[in-house]
């Protein structure tokens, strides 16, 4: 039985390494360009390469993002931009375009290509197709069901592999296919402009009314009647793994370095656990489940993997976020005083008790003890956000060591 690979997200360098620290075996960005997260931070060249060689040297694959569907204007940008990957080398480009993929099969050859889910995959037919054409692995729909992946792997090459979106947020539309941004507010989401209604709050409006507004309350925040629960296969890795899905992919190129630790560690230790042994798996659960409910996440659900929503499991209701935690930093290097270099992204104070997240499963909570500026005069606290600071914790700490604090 193949230990399927997990696949994690990352919107920049900072966030490539926390995902390799706590445990991906392969990770996806995009680049500044032709990705479908334009509004994410993504990557500069020079960050990529840097990138690559430190997930390379962890023992990590790095695969980039390509998969806007691409226009005439679009082409020869892509031929430059491929060119350059060609000279960094990547382990994989993830596309969707037909002419985006030849382009990629002339001009980089060496370098796998992954079909995104974004071409609407959900056939073993689709499947062999890519196949012929070079196609090393490609992503299924996420409206395919575990019998159908199962289905899919009896008529597919075993060399060609099946990546399946097992955690993260679902989009309104069929496999990301989307119209809804370019309608409201002339931002493509099929070229990476995406600006994500489907999570805006909205009314209703009777027709022999107009004007009048009649709002749709879930609590007192308003609902978001178009926005789905996320998806979570914790509970269902020995059916994915049956079904013979070869990666476990993360959604998440938006989300912030302590979700990515989050759902890194907890899907690495429940992968091993399962493969360990089965029963292991089964009774540390409620502790998956405890741990990742700690990143913040929407109502969760299976989607359509054990068919589709009824009216009693309807995927898309008025649900909002949940948020167990405020990520406060990742620790970098101790200086010459013992003290740990930080980059702070939010509010905390000298005295106040936070949590250390570490790679390797363990939680310490500690007490700030002491703080000072990047000059090394004393601070109280810090109210800047992504101010350099260094910080005394009372513990010895590693790199990537991740400092939360859990909300009330």
């Amino acid at each position: 039985m193949k230990k399927p690979e997990l696949l994690i997200p990352a919107s920049s360098l900072e966030v490539l390494k926390t995902a390799v620290t706590f445990g991906a075996d392969a990770v996806y960005i995009g680049g500044e360009v032709f990705s479908l997260r334009a509004k994410s931070k993504n990557f500069s060249m020079e960050d990529m390469k840097e990138g690559i060689e430190f997930a390379h040297a962890h023992g990590t694959r790095v695969f980039v993002t390509a998969n806007i569907l691409a226009h005439n204007g679009d082409l020869d940008g892509v031929e430059a931009y491929f060119k350059e990957l060609k000279e960094i080398g990547p382990d994989a480009l993830i596309i969707s375009d037909p002419g985006v993929f030849q382009i990629a099969r002339e001009i980089c050859p060496e370098i796998e290509t992954h079909i995104s889910t974004q071409a609407n995959n959900t056939n073993y037919r689709t499947y062999n197709f890519w196949h012929g054409l070079g196609a090393k692995r490609v992503v299924s729909a996420r409206e395919l069901s575990i019998d159908e992946i199962r289905d899919l792997r009896a008529h597919i090459p075993e060399d060609l592999e099946i990546e399946t979106f097992v955690h993260g947020a679902m989009c309104i539309s069929y496999s990301g296919r989307c119209l809804l941004s370019s309608y409201f507010t002339g931002r493509d989401a099929n070229q990476g402009a995406c600006t994500h209604p489907c999570r805006w709050k909205y009314a209703i409006m009777e027709e022999t009314r107009p004007g009048e507004y009649l709002p749709v309350y879930e609590n007192e925040r308003g609902t978001y009647i178009f926005n789905s629960k996320d998806l979570c296969m914790i509970e269902h890795i020995p059916e994915l793994v049956e079904a013979g899905v070869d990666s476990f992919k993360i959604e998440g190129r938006m989300k912030t370095a302590l979700y990515v630790a989050v759902v890194t560690r907890t899907y690495r230790q429940a992968i091993d656990d399962y493969f360990e042994s089965p029963e292991l798996y089964q009774s540390r659960m409620d502790y998956y489940k405890e741990e990742i409910a700690k990143c913040t996440y929407r109502q969760f659900t299976t989607g359509f993997f054990f068919g589709k929503p009824d009216k009693d499991t309807q995927i898309y209701d008025s649900n909002t976020y949940v948020k167990a935690y405020t990520y406060l930093g990742l620790i970098g290097e101790k200086n010459e005083k013992g003290l740990y270099a930080l980059e702070q992204r939010n509010k905390f104070s000298v005295g106040e008790c936070i949590e250390v997240m570490k790679p390797d499963g363990r939680d310490l909570t500690v007490t700030v003890k002491a703080m000072t500026d990047a000059e090394g005069q004393p601070m109280e606290s810090c109210p800047h956000p992504k101010q350099k600071i260094f910080v005394d914790l009372g513990t010895a700490l590693e790199p990537f060591d991740l400092l939360r604090r859990k909300d009330d």
